[in-house]
């Protein structure tokens, strides 16, 4: 009897602990934020991505689809966010959502493209904390111009 209470305080207890214990490294979800140019549909080589556009981390209960976690983020000088959050979401539908662009001419939010779902728990097999969701893309009012040279070149390779 003993030895199998020193067994349960050496292997079932420690368990305990560190579940109850909130994780100590927060997940980074890290993101782009383009100007679709062409108007193609996607990333293009007229593609610029745009700084100090508004992203959004979302978790909503995967059954209700509640939200029930959010915390905002500005991309920096080259259209990248970076946005921490500290909780595991661990059953929760998790995504990355554009909220706004601060270019006038490129502020209609790409079909499609308006978000990214993200995996926040530790409990899949992803040994880093960094999360990485897909390009997030507004689409430009009117194609600059050289975009139709640009998307020939697509229409070559599909051929």
């Amino acid at each position: 009897m003993a030895r199998l209470l020193l067994l349960f305080a050496l292997c079932v207890l420690p368990a305990f602990v560190a579940a109850a214990r909130p994780a100590r490294n927060p997940f980074t979800v890290f993101g782009k934020v383009y100007c679709d140019n062409c108007r193609a549909g996607f990333e293009t080589s007229a593609t610029t991505y745009i700084p100090g556009a508004k992203v959004r981390v979302e978790c909503r209960d995967r059954d209700t689809l509640n939200l029930l976690f959010s915390v905002d983020g500005v991309t920096d000088s080259t259209g990248s966010y970076k946005i921490q959050v500290a909780e595991d979401h661990e059953d929760q539908l998790c995504e990355s959502v554009l909220v706004s662009s601060p270019q006038n001419d490129c502020s209609a939010v790409e079909p499609g493209r308006e978000r990214a779902r993200v995996i926040l728990t530790r409990g899949n097999g992803i040994a880093s904390d960094n999360r990485y969701a897909n390009s997030l893309g507004f689409i430009k009012d009117q194609p600059l111009p050289g975009c139709a040279e640009i998307m020939k070149q697509y229409q070559e390779l599909e051929e």
